[in-house]
């Protein structure tokens, strides 16, 4: 059995904040890095938006930094998964994939969300090749080309209009004959000359040497009039939606009906005395790796609180 004053589950960064700020406060934290050790953030092909590194970054580095610097100060990183909790006493106990337990006076869960996939072979293969979960992170890098967003919710025509600020064409490619999107959102995208919407369009898959140079769709599937086509895009955006990973802690933690950790508003805070979340998991909007990080700093300043 091991004691700590401060768990910290997840290595983004969330996770890796959360344990520099712990560090510091000498609650000597330990940090499981999970199966994605670096989080959601490593698939992608390089990092522009994140304050301190002026030229980009490729997103390992970026992550590599952040977890020395915990080292630096303390932080006692391991690599495995924390498979079990129980939070039903003061003291929060864990269990690792090697048959470990933690036993935590503070548990700062930082385990992030993933990004949900169509499920065509191609698109696993050209990940970081063209195919990205975030406009946000990865459109600049798309400026002047021609992509396609996968989705017909808010979010995807959100992305699509962001990606139209900067793309020299932006198709939509929506398996139903109309949009799920709110009527101001369906509105903006149709009024965009740069955007194009493929209704009942299904991707069949990508194609490209090396990276995504086009998509091969099919309309109408199983009707009578279905046919293939082809687009040519250099980049094929998701947005069909995040699944939190929260799952190993909903028998305690309080999540909304998508799965999300809820927090007291502006804080790290959840329903349980002495827990945290931080990061994706409990971000159903921003997902960016500095708001990430932000509430990673909130949730340590939050256990070094709980413990005073």
């Amino acid at each position: 059995m091991i004691r700590t004053k401060c768990l910290i589950i997840g290595s983004g960064p969330a996770g890796y904040t959360a344990a520099i700020y712990a560090s510091r406060a000498n609650l000597q934290p330990i940090l499981y890095e999970g199966m994605q050790p670096g989080g959601q953030l490593t698939t992608t092909t390089e990092v522009e938006n994140f304050p301190g590194y002026p030229d980009g970054v490729e997103p390992f580095r970026m992550m590599d930094d952040m977890k020395r610097q915990a080292l630096r100060f303390g932080a006692d990183i391991r690599a495995g998964e924390i498979v079990k909790v129980d939070f039903s006493s003061e003291l929060k106990h864990a269990f690792t994939d090697d048959g470990e337990e933690i036993v935590a006076d503070t548990v700062i869960i930082a385990t992030g969300a993933a990004a949900k996939y169509l499920g065509i072979p191609s698109e696993r293969e050209y990940k970081g090749k063209g195919v990205s979960a975030c406009a946000t992170c990865d459109g600049f890098f798309y400026r002047k080309k021609r992509v396609a967003v996968v989705g017909g919710g808010d979010t995807a025509c959100e992305e699509a209009l962001y990606l139209a600020g900067l793309c020299e064409k932006v198709y939509m490619i929506v398996r139903k004959p109309f949009l799920r999107a709110s009527d101001i959102m369906q509105q903006r995208v149709f009024q965009d000359p740069k955007i194009e919407v493929l209704f009942e369009h299904n991707t069949l898959r990508l194609t490209g040497d090396g990276r995504v140079e086009g998509a091969d769709l099919v309309y109408r599937k199983g009707e009578s009039d279905e046919k293939e086509v082809h687009i040519d895009i250099s980049g094929f955006f998701l947005a069909i939606g995040h699944h939190p990973n929260s799952t190993l802690f909903k028998d305690f933690v309080e999540t909304d009906e998508q799965g999300y950790i809820v927090t007291r508003p502006g804080t790290p805070i959840t329903n349980i005395s002495g827990v945290f979340a931080a990061g994706d998991v409990a971000d159903p909007h921003y997902r960016q790796a500095i708001t990430a990080a932000a509430s990673g700093c909130k949730a340590a300043i939050e256990a070094q609180n709980y413990l005073k």
